[in-house]
C-alpha cells in the first residue's frame, strides 16, 4: 500500500435529521478517501454521531425515553446515508460507543495530570441548540443567532474548567509554522484574530444530577463531561486512542472537515486540549462556508429545509453528489433552492455527460475497429490533485465539464454521423479521440460520482448505451 490517509468529518448532533449542510461535508471527505484509494493510499475514513448533551436529553425526555433509546433510534437516519449517498467511510464512531467512552476518561486524565483542570463556580448565558456558553456581544436581541428560537439559559453552578488561557501563545505558533493549517486561508486569518484576543478557560463538565447524560469525570461521580470536550475526543477515540497506540501513531495526524460553526471548537480548543494531552496536532482542517436555502438559514419552522435524502430521491445517488459537490465554492457560503439544483442537474447532467455520453457510445457502435478504452489514470490523478489539494471539488468538476463541452463541441463540428457515411478512415479518427476522451472522463469521475464513472466504464466495454443515462443515479 501507498501512503497513510486519515480523514475525518465532524460528528453532528443526533437530535436532527441529516441535513445537506453536513451531507455537503461528509461527501467532500468521501471524495478525498476515494481519490486517495485510487493513488495507491492506504485510507481510513471516519464519521458518526455526537451523542451526548442536554438537548438531547431532553428531546429523549419529551418523547417518552431514555437517551440511549432516543439516540440508537436517531443514528438510523445518519447509518442510511452511507447506502443512499454511497459514501465509502471506513469507521462509523457513536460517542456511546464503549471505546470511546473509556478514551474520553483518559483524555481528561491526562489534562488534569498537567494541571489544566480545575473547579470553580460561574455563572453564564448558555445556547442549548448549540451546546455553547454565549457572550452578550454573540447575541442579537437576546437570542442566539443561530437558533433564534430557543431562549438563552443562565447556568450557575460549580463545574470543572480546562486551563484555555495557558494555550494562546502555542496556538498562535502552531498557525505560524503550519500556514495551511486551516483553509480556507481566511478561516485560518479569523482563527488567530480570535487567539490573539486572549483566552478564556472553559467549562468541561456539567452537574450530573442537573444533566445526567454524558460520560462521567473519572474520580468524580457528581460530574459528567461536558459534550464538547467528550466529542472531540473522537477525532483519537477513532484511532484506538490510548488502548492501541501503535494503531494510533500509524495514522495520527490526519485531515478533517468541519463547518464554519466550528471552528473555534476544532481550529483553538481542540488544538488546545491535544497540546495539553501530549498528542502531536499537525492535521489539517477545512473549513465549509454556510449552507442556507433562499438566503435563509435551514429551519424545519421556515419549511424550506432541503434533505439529502430529497436531493437523492429527485436526481438519483450522483446526482445529488453531483449538486451538491459542484455547487458552491469550497469555504465560501452557498445559497440554494430545489430550483437552482434542477437547473444545474439539467444542463450539466442531463443535457451535459449524459448526451455526451449517450452520443458516443451510440456512434461507436458503427465502428469496425473498436479499440480497447484504458482510461489514463496518472493524467487523472495529477489534474485532479491540484484542485483536491485545496477541496476544491467544485473546480474539479468544472475542469472535466470543460472537457465535456468540449468533446460536444467536437462532435457537432465533425459529425461523425455524417463521416460514417462518407470517410470511414476521418470516421474512426474522430471515435477514436471520443472514445479515449470518455474514458478519461470516467477516470476523473470517480472520486466525485463512482457510479456513474463504472457505469461510463461498462458502457466502453461493450458499446451498450441501454445501462446507462435514462437518469443518472
Amino acid at each position: 500500500m501507498g501512503n497513510k490517509f486519515y480523514i475525518t468529518t465532524t460528528l453532528p448532533y443526533i437530535n436532527a435529521e441529516p441535513h445537506i449542510g453536513f451531507a455537503l461535508e461528509i461527501l467532500e471527505a468521501d471524495v478525498l478517501a476515494r481519490f486517495h484509494r485510487e493513488k495507491g493510499d492506504d485510507v481510513f475514513f471516519n464519521t458518526g454521531t455526537d451523542e451526548h448533551g442536554l438537548k438531547v436529553l431532553r428531546k429523549a425526555d419529551e418523547l417518552g425515553l431514555s437517551a440511549l433509546e432516543y439516540c440508537d433510534r436517531q443514528v438510523q437516519s445518519f447509518i442510511k446515508m452511507e447506502k443512499f449517498l454511497n459514501l465509502s467511510y471506513d469507521n462509523f464512531i457513536r460517542t456511546t460507543d464503549v471505546g470511546h467512552i473509556v478514551a474520553a476518561q483518559e483524555f481528561w486524565k491526562k489534562c488534569d495530570a498537567r494541571g489544566d483542570i480545575y473547579k470553580k463556580i460561574y455563572k453564564v448565558k448558555y445556547c442549548v441548540g448549540c451546546e455553547l456558553e454565549k457572550t452578550e456581544s454573540e447575541l442579537i436581541d437576546g437570542k442566539c443567532p443561530l437558533h433564534p428560537n430557543m431562549e438563552i439559559e443562565i447556568i450557575e453552578e460549580e463545574n470543572y474548567f480546562f486551563r484555555f488561557s495557558n494555550y494562546q501563545k502555542k496556538l498562535l505558533e502552531l498557525y505560524e509554522k503550519n500556514p495551511n493549517f486551516v483553509l480556507p486561508n481566511k478561516r485560518l486569518n479569523e482563527i488567530k484574530r480570535f487567539v490573539e484576543g486572549g483566552l478564556e478557560d472553559f467549562s468541561i463538565s456539567r452537574l450530573k444530577e442537573k444533566m445526567p447524560w454524558g460520560v462521567e469525570v473519572p474520580n468524580d461521580s457528581n460530574h459528567v463531561m461536558y459534550v464538547w470536550f467528550d466529542a472531540l475526543v473522537n477525532y483519537i477515540s477513532a484511532l484506538g486512542w490510548s488502548a492501541q497506540e501503535e494503531n494510533f501513531a500509524q495514522w495520527w495526524p490526519g485531515t478533517q472537515l468541519a463547518g464554519k460553526d466550528n471552528l473555534r471548537q476544532q481550529a483553538a480548543m481542540w488544538q488546545a486540549m491535544l497540546m495539553s494531552a501530549d498528542i502531536e496536532n499537525s492535521q489539517q482542517i477545512f473549513i465549509n462556508g454556510f449552507i442556507g436555502v433562499n438566503g435563509q438559514k435551514m429551519s424545519k419552522s421556515l419549511g424550506n429545509v432541503i434533505s439529502p435524502k430529497e436531493l437523492v430521491e429527485k436526481f438519483g445517488t450522483d446526482g445529488a453528489r453531483y449538486l451538491l459537490l459542484g455547487f458552491g465554492k469550497f469555504g465560501e457560503d452557498m445559497d440554494v433552492s430545489m430550483e437552482k439544483f434542477t437547473e444545474k442537474y439539467n444542463a450539466d447532467l442531463a443535457n451535459g455527460l449524459g448526451n455526451l455520453v449517450s452520443r458516443i457510445i451510440k456512434m461507436a457502435e458503427k465502428m469496425e475497429n473498436y479499440p480497447e478504452i484504458v482510461g489514463s489514470k496518472i493524467r487523472a490523478i495529477e489534474d485532479i490533485e491540484r484542485f483536491l489539494g485545496g477541496l476544491e471539488i467544485g473546480q474539479a468538476l468544472g475542469y472535466i465539464w470543460k472537457i465535456i463541452k468540449e468533446a460536444n463541441k467536437y462532435i457537432d463540428e465533425n459529425k461523425p454521423w455524417e463521416l460514417a457515411k462518407s470517410n470511414l478512415a476521418k470516421f474512426d479518427e474522430v471515435m477514436q479521440k471520443l472514445l479515449i476522451d470518455l474514458g478519461f472522463i470516467a477516470e476523473l469521475l470517480v472520486p466525485m460520482m463512482p457510479e456513474t464513472a463504472e457505469k461510463i466504464r461498462e458502457s466502453l466495454k461493450s458499446r451498450q448505451t441501454e445501462i446507462l443515462f435514462q437518469r443518472i443515479k
